[in-house]
């Protein structure tokens, strides 16, 4: 269930609503690609624009949608320890196969924080849990001691690992057997060279077949043909991740791309004119225009 290619879904609005029909058609588009797994609200998914019930909605119709035909790993996470357990709790009901844990933002937790906040999340809800490590959005992130300490929890299966370090995999790797997943596309095959088995994706959004493909391919233990893969996806791996805060790159593209609109929810906003050029060129030089 935990590795391969795994899409970070976008959430597609339309008229200041979430647009269901286009997130159906989305998770259709994923599945027709062999897509290994299902990641809705998480970052690229914009859960913190959501409402709570917006929130559970999206989860519940991606796992209505994805028939249990690949797994769904929901976005459940928050600053709140109670609303954490909560949307796991929802998770579980309408049934999703994990959660992704972001670490308390805002808050700034110690690492003994971090340990019981997770730990509670683990102990209240019987089901499996994704670790989200992203230090640069959440203005504090997990040492490679306290994911080990909690990769001895038995729910607590993986960690998405987009600090961006290294030496940060290379540690947990060595301090335990949690299963790391790269949370940046550009970053997929270097982090695999250190032991990861996949990839929480935003450029799956639209080129799911291509992400699978690379991953495939590492987990064949075929490096030299996953890097063909690698050279081919950076330039727009990196678009992606330079061009400005995600999700919005990747929802110009798929506007772009006929997928869904472009539109964002408030404090995002729309990809620059300017920058919408640079992207242009990067999908036509893919071969995507």
């Amino acid at each position: 269930m935990f590795t391969g290619a795994m899409v970070a879904l976008v959430t597609p609005f339309r008229d200041g609503q979430v647009d269901w029909e286009t997130l159906d058609e989305l998770i259709d588009f994923q599945l027709e690609n062999g897509i290994d797994a299902i990641v809705p609200v998480g970052t690229t998914g914009e859960c913190p624009t959501l409402s709570h019930e917006e929130h559970k909605q999206v989860i519940e119709r991606v796992v209505k949608a994805a028939k249990g035909n690949v797994p769904v790993i929901a976005g459940a996470g928050s600053n709140s320890t109670a609303e954490a357990i909560e949307l796991t709790a929802f998770s579980k009901k309408v049934g999703a196969d994990a959660t992704l844990q972001v670490g308390p933002y805002y808050n700034k937790p110690t690492q003994e924080g971090f340990y019981q906040h997770f730990k509670a999340i683990a102990e209240e809800v019987d089901l499996p849990m994704v670790l989200y490590n992203i230090p640069g959005r959440c203005g504090a992130g997990m040492t490679p001691e306290t994911i080990a300490r909690l990769a001895e929890i038995e729910n607590i299966v993986a960690v998405k690992e987009a600090s961006g370090s290294m030496d940060q995999a290379s540690e947990i790797a060595m301090r335990c057997d949690m299963t790391i997943l790269s949370g940046d596309d550009s970053l997929t095959l270097p982090l695999a060279s250190l032991g990861a088995k996949g990839v929480i994706s935003v450029v799956a959004n639209i080129v799911p077949a291509d992400v699978k493909a690379m991953t495939d391919l590492i987990l064949q233990g075929d490096f030299v043909s996953a890097l063909k893969w690698h050279n081919k996806l950076f330039a727009l791996s990196k678009g992606m991740l330079t061009l400005a805060t995600n999700p919005i790159p990747i929802k110009a593209a798929m506007a772009m791309l006929n997928m869904m609109s472009e539109e964002l929810r408030l404090p995002m906003t729309p990809l620059e004119d300017s920058k919408k050029t640079i992207l242009q060129k990067t999908l036509q030089e893919y071969g995507l225009l």
